[in-house]
């Protein structure tokens, strides 16, 4: 599953050599992955698709790798025969790299890195790169990150860094794959700031007001009209004695978190709020469309360009994958002032289909476009070739 995350163009040609022996000893050997350097070497490729979420799931296109080339519904065949490729910003000119400022980091040595010195133009994407093992994280998680963070708060360096200057810069921001909470309660709506509106807008309502509902009521953390038997969450856990427990969906709410007092309360367009949570990222501003909700229309017009329009609203966010994860966590940064911002992101090309990759390239350039400095740890030649420096 994905073997190549992680892995330097140089490792994946080991990683291929060792598939091979395996497939010459009499082997079958099945991998899930989108990196076009192990696909060119596959004998056989199935690709899922059209898109993701409920508009996948379907078997687009299967052949050899010349096939899927020729192949109209394929999506990957084109990056195979390098027709299509991932070049989707215009990178700064050599004389202008620097125009914006400099950050400047002089480290002595720590773990297997050692002294070294580094610049990285400010308002730029910088790309810092290396085969698995030559210390990029360590460089930039345990030198630049904790040494910014000291230097801008006006505290004493991390013993190992002699010096570190960042003119302007005030906050840097660590956007890596981790899941978002643990909480169950957490969901897509929530996070993105939408279910506080959503409450509101439904409080309003004649049919809420017949039954004398308020915004809090709509809450199924604590409100009235969460589901009794799961108290909200969407689930329930069996205790299956000797073996770890089992979450299935509430039987009484269907997932849904709500009672069925809360189905009875439609908003305009004749929808209640268990059946908006459950549409799409994509199709709520249409449920919508009447309300006037301009501000819930703009944060999950923010998640589409985010390459997220395939969610659900309800959905929990744990359960997303790590690039979903950082994907959400940049919502509510592409829409405000970023000169002062240094984002660093810990490999966000990890699972990503070249498609993706263009969409996240782009997300990126809104970050530069707001002012941000951006340092990327990453292997994926599509977003290498995309960087400044």
């Amino acid at each position: 599953d994905e073997p190549s995350i992680g892995l330097h163009p140089s490792n994946i040609v080991g990683l291929t050599r060792v598939m091979e022996d395996l497939v010459a000893d009499g082997n079958s050997v099945l991998l899930v992955d989108h990196d076009t350097q192990i696909l060119r070497e596959a004998d056989w490729i199935l690709e899922m698709g059209p898109e993701a979420g409920a508009n996948g799931g379907q078997v687009v296109a299967q052949g050899t790798v010349e096939e899927l080339g020729r192949c109209p519904a394929s999506q990957i065949g084109p990056f195979l025969t390098g027709e299509a490729q991932v070049l989707v910003r215009q990178r700064a000119a050599e004389k202008d790299l620097f125009q914006r400022g400099a950050i400047r980091l002089a480290t002595g040595a720590i773990h297997t890195v050692k002294p070294l010195e580094v610049a990285i133009p400010q308002g730029r994407l910088t790309v810092v790169t290396g085969v698995s093992g030559s210390g990029k994280t360590t460089m930039v998680l345990e030198s630049l990150i904790p040494g910014l963070e000291a230097a801008t708060a006006g505290e004493k360096l991390p013993g190992h860094v002699r010096e570190v200057d960042a003119p302007g810069i005030r906050r840097v921001k660590l956007i890596d794959a981790t899941p978002i909470g643990i909480n169950v309660r957490s969901t897509v709506a929530t996070y993105a700031g939408v279910h506080d509106e959503l409450r509101k807008v439904f409080a309003r309502t004649p049919d809420a007001k017949e039954q004398g509902y308020k915004a809090g009521d709509f809450s199924y953390n604590t409100g009235k009209l969460r589901c009794p038997t799961c108290d909200g969450t969407g689930q329930i856990s069996l205790d299956v004695q000797f073996l770890p427990d089992v979450d299935i969906p509430c039987p009484d709410c269907g997932g849904s978190r709500y009672s069925g007092a809360a189905a009875e309360v439609r908003l305009a367009g004749d929808i209640s709020l268990p059946e908006l949570l459950s549409y799409t990222v994509d199709q709520a501003p249409d449920a919508l469309a009447e309300t006037g909700l301009r501000s819930a229309k703009a944060k999950l017009a923010v998640l589409s360009d985010l390459g997220l329009g395939y969610l659900t609203l309800g959905e929990a966010t744990p359960a997303l994958s790590g690039g979903e994860a950082q994907r959400l966590k940049l919502a509510s940064e592409l829409t405000r002032s970023q000169e002062d911002a240094l984002f660093v992101f810990d490999e966000p090309t990890i699972g990503l289909h070249p498609l993706d990759v263009e969409v996240l390239l782009g997300v990126l350039q809104r970050l530069i476009d707001n002012g941000a400095t951006v340092v990327v740890i990453e292997h994926d030649l599509d977003m290498i070739a995309n960087a400044d420096w």
